[in-house]
């Protein structure tokens, strides 16, 4: 495909990733974050997806609707991270979330479950998106996988019954959006979870949506990536804050 000034789309493959990789957006990002921090604690790895809910939403009081499931706050953001490491599935609900999710700084296969179980959505009526999450289940997708839930609750409620029939993702993140079943569905997911000592991450609220979930998991994978450099440990019992010079790019 060419454009009308004559320049392939090839040329331009590299837009297609987030996050800033120039001299001057990395500075916009990095200023960014720091007016972040100066909002957000900064001791625990709890607190990075804590910033990172408020960069992604623009909203300083996300940082209070943020919750964790596991050992202690930051037990799901290791876990994940640990996840990341072991370039195991990132998995999302639908194809917004999946083209949030940043293409540096991991090995994951990432794909999304929409697209899936259409036959069973037709037969039963179920949503699309549950009947997808159901339909990877069934394949075994989500065991030891970086399960995200960034649009539909039905996605969410769906993945919390693979949890409760026998499914062990590595991490949940769900932060889906809306007035009706969206509260319900992550408030489902942290009591699975919590019941079947899975980590997860999600809010509380209507409040959320696929920027969320995906900005949310791109700061599992930028945990990870620190954790490679040296900068941190994801072992269960690490837990602190990364060094901010010359650490990774977290927009």
């Amino acid at each position: 495909m060419t454009t009308e000034e004559g320049e392939t789309t090839e040329e331009f493959a590299e837009y297609a990733d987030l996050g800033a990789t120039t001299g001057d957006a990395m500075a916009i990002a990095e200023t960014s974050m720091d007016r972040v921090r100066e909002l957000v604690p900064d001791e625990t790895l709890g607190d990075r997806i804590r910033q990172k809910a408020v960069h992604a939403t623009g909203d300083p009081e996300f940082q209070h609707l943020v919750r964790f499931a596991g050992a202690d706050e930051s037990a799901a953001v290791r876990a994940g991270a640990r996840a990341v490491l072991d370039e195991r599935p990132i998995v999302t609900d639908i194809t917004m979330v999946k083209a949030g999710v940043t293409g540096r700084g991991h090995g994951c296969p990432v794909r999304k479950a929409i697209g899936n179980g259409a036959d069973l959505a037709e037969r039963t009526g179920m949503t699309r998106t549950a009947a997808s999450v159901l339909e990877l289940d069934r394949r075994d997708v989500y065991d030891d996988a970086v399960a995200v839930v960034g649009n539909a609750p039905t996605a969410a409620l769906a993945l919390a019954d693979c949890i409760e029939d026998g499914t062990r993702p590595a991490v949940v993140v769900a932060t889906p959006v809306g007035f009706v079943k969206a509260a319900k569905s992550r408030q489902r997911v942290r009591e699975v979870a919590r019941e079947y000592d899975v980590p997860a991450i999600t809010t509380v609220g209507r409040r959320g949506g696929s920027g969320l979930a995906a900005g949310l998991t791109n700061e599992l994978v930028h945990v990870a990536s620190d954790a490679r450099d040296g900068d941190l440990s994801v072992d269960p019992t690490g837990d602190h804050a990364v060094p901010r010079e010359g650490g990774t790019d977290r927009s």
